[in-house]
């Protein structure tokens, strides 16, 4: 028996997933929760084969959530996602997910991937894995992208330096330098354009 646990923040979808997934024979959902900081809890608690994530939480997102959880748990994970971007694979992996996989991907090959991965195999879409190939490398240093995470969450500059333990004109240089490379007038649009290339 498999036992997972599943995190998505959209009830629907999260719903979804627990029916149609208890279907299969060999999956047991032990735990589902709306968000990240729950699915690391739940994890926690239940020391599943392996944590199903939404990429898209509030608070922590499944990335974060997975880095998490995987240095408390011994699981395997899997990230699904609606909007899928090669940036956010290449962190995913970096995090230590084992799986990744888009939104629109049918229940059946689901939990075909869910078998796969939890025997210790390791599964990538493949069209998303063809555009990892061929993305842009992130201009950002470490401290920009840790900046601008910490901006696209809506916390203003004193608050960031005071989270990062940095000086306030330091992380006002982070973002400038930010804005620079990424040739926009505002540390929002440098955050957004950050987030949507997945560097953040």
């Amino acid at each position: 028996m498999i036992r997972i646990v599943i995190a998505d923040d959209e009830e629907l979808i999260r719903g979804a997933l627990v029916a149609l997934l208890s279907l299969e024979a060999d999956i047991e959902v032990v735990a589902d929760v709306a968000d990240g900081e729950a699915a690391v809890a739940a994890a926690v608690a239940h020391r599943p084969d392996l944590t199903l994530l939404d990429l898209e939480m509030p608070g922590l997102d499944g990335v974060d959530a997975a880095r998490r959880l995987l240095r408390l748990v011994a699981t395997q994970v899997v990230i699904v996602t609606r909007h899928a971007r090669p940036g956010t694979l290449k962190r995913a992996l970096n995090a230590g997910v084992h799986g990744f996989v888009p939104k629109s991907t049918p229940a059946s090959e689901l939990a075909r991937i869910i078998r796969s991965v939890a025997a210790g195999e390791r599964y990538v879409d493949a069209c998303l894995a063809a555009s990892a190939l061929t993305e842009q490398e992130s201009p950002l240093t470490l401290r920009e992208i840790d900046v601008l995470r910490l901006t696209r969450d809506g916390l203003p500059t004193k608050h960031i330096a005071r989270q990062l333990g940095l000086a306030h004109g330091t992380v006002r240089n982070h973002i400038s330098s930010a804005m620079a490379k990424l040739n926009v007038g505002s540390r929002a649009d440098a955050a957004a354009i950050a987030w949507e290339q997945g560097w953040i």
